[in-house]
């Protein structure tokens, strides 16, 4: 059983086909020949070390954890132990498409069955076409014409009794999790350790929260960054510790299959938008690096680096924008509609091309994951499928004074805002040199000037997208 996205037991349908096969040799490669735009940021190193721990907890200690080329692994260990088959779950990635097609191959000219089945989507992206045959390009309809009208996801399965392979100390070149070196060399991540319990019990837990104290209100409350109104289950989708069919059917069954709460009905339109984004990579496979909307390859984007290390810094001198920033740097994870705000303050206010925005989600996101993160930022830039109009720019005082009214969010992530009123904690540089010093706050030493004009910027950026009408 070849481990991959998939860092589970429960529910996990590789695995429970190799389980009625014969004795299982569970093995995950940590790939060193991936495409670099598919290396592993900083935050997702930490994520998997500890998701393999767990899990090679939940099998007894019998995870083979290796590192270097799977088709060279897969075949050598397939020859020393004389194995019959690989199972896997698949991947939609376009490079991993290409990798697992190639390794089916050389499985199968060994004379080694090569295995893969579905155990990370609700409908695969060739499942759900529109009656041309053509994928779609907008979600609405993909979700309620193809999605709720497909044959009805898997209803999830238990963890299946296993037998491992004898002798696993013995298999040759067993190296353990440690050996993989995932985890950072300074302690940058002592709050992440506080905030997530990385493993499948975790994602439960996560999961059973959500649906007993929060789903109902969530089409209201995922939208406020400091209350308790989301998931969290991002993550634990993108490695595999939970399974959108467990969530799915965990929601299903909580409310006997009624999608009569609001809350409810935009909680799984929301799983529905995670298989979107999968369903454009599989067909549209360039999206994570070239626009999907290719008017937009001729935008007049900016070279900033003192800006965009401002908006990475979490130092641009406007408080939501910081927030998420700083929550992001500090947690591995951002709030769902902060990601907007800032998305739109990068590639809008000040005119940074949206993947540089990427590559910098990419490294700091434990849930950074090529099809949302793309379709997410290419959403936000007005260039991808579906995508909100670029002349939408989110005013980031408006949404913060909507969203964080109290200021909670910007108080816990921008401490040195923390006696500013609500009158100006959104917009400090409006505040008058009293209430400033009342708060003792110097603006430009104890929190930064704004470096953008917000009203200038928006209007430079209609400017902007006038050149490519």
């Amino acid at each position: 059983m070849w481990f991959r996205q998939d860092l589970r037991v429960k529910d996990n349908p590789a695995l429970i086909k190799a389980a009625k096969q014969s004795k299982v040799l569970p093995v995950y490669i940590y790939d060193t020949s991936v495409p670099q735009n598919a290396v592993l940021g900083g935050a997702s190193k930490w994520w998997l070390h500890h998701a393999l721990v767990a899990l090679q907890e939940s099998l007894d200690g019998n995870l083979l954890v290796l590192s270097g080329d799977p088709q060279e692994i897969l075949l050598s260990l397939c020859t020393q132990h004389n194995i019959s088959s690989v199972h896997w779950n698949r991947m939609y990635e376009p490079w991993a498409i290409a990798r697992d097609t190639a390794i089916k191959k050389a499985l199968k000219a060994s004379e080694c069955d090569a295995l893969s089945t579905n155990g990370s989507l609700l409908w695969e992206p060739m499942q759900v076409l529109k009656k041309d045959e053509t994928p779609y390009k907008v979600f609405t309809p993909y979700y309620k014409n193809g999605c709720l009208n497909a044959p009805d996801p898997r209803y999830p399965q238990r963890k299946p009794p296993l037998s491992f392979m004898d002798d696993m100390d013995e298999v040759k070149g067993y190296q353990g999790v440690d050996s993989l070196a995932l985890l950072p060399r300074v302690n940058w991540d002592l709050h992440m350790q506080e905030m997530w319990n990385v493993s499948e019990q975790g994602a439960q837990c996560k999961l059973e929260y959500f649906i007993k104290q929060a789903i109902e209100e969530y089409n209201d409350d995922r939208n406020v960054p400091s209350v308790a109104g989301t998931s969290q289950l991002s993550p634990y989708f993108h490695f595999g510790l939970i399974s959108p069919n467990q969530a799915w059917y965990a929601v299903h069954d909580a409310f006997n299959g009624s999608r009569e709460n609001k809350g409810v009905y935009v909680y799984l339109s929301e799983l529905g938008w995670r298989e979107f984004s999968y369903y454009l990579l599989f067909h549209f496979n360039d999206i994570q690096n070239r626009n999907f909307n290719t008017k937009f390859d001729n935008f007049p984007w900016v070279q900033d680096k003192e800006g965009l290390r401002a908006w990475q810094q979490g130092k641009t001198g406007v408080p939501i924008v910081d927030a998420g920033m700083r929550e992001l740097y500090q947690t591995g994870y951002m709030h769902n509609r902060v990601r907007m705000i800032v998305a739109s303050y990068l590639v809008k206010n000040l005119l940074i091309d949206w993947r540089e925005g990427e590559r910098w989600f990419w490294d700091c996101l434990l849930d950074a994951d090529s099809a949302s993160n793309s379709a997410g930022w290419q959403w936000v830039a007005g260039s991808g499928a579906d995508a909100s109009p670029y002349f939408r720019i989110f005013n980031p005082i408006l949404q913060g004074e909507k969203f964080d009214k109290e200021g909670a969010y910007v108080k816990k992530y921008c401490p040195e805002l923390s006696k500013l009123g609500k009158k100006f904690l959104h917009k400090p540089w409006e505040a008058s040199e009293q209430e400033l010093l009342s708060a003792n706050i110097v603006l430009g030493k104890d929190y930064p000037k704004p470096i953008v004009d917000l009203k200038k910027s928006r209007v430079r950026a209609l400017d902007a997208y006038k050149t490519i009408k």
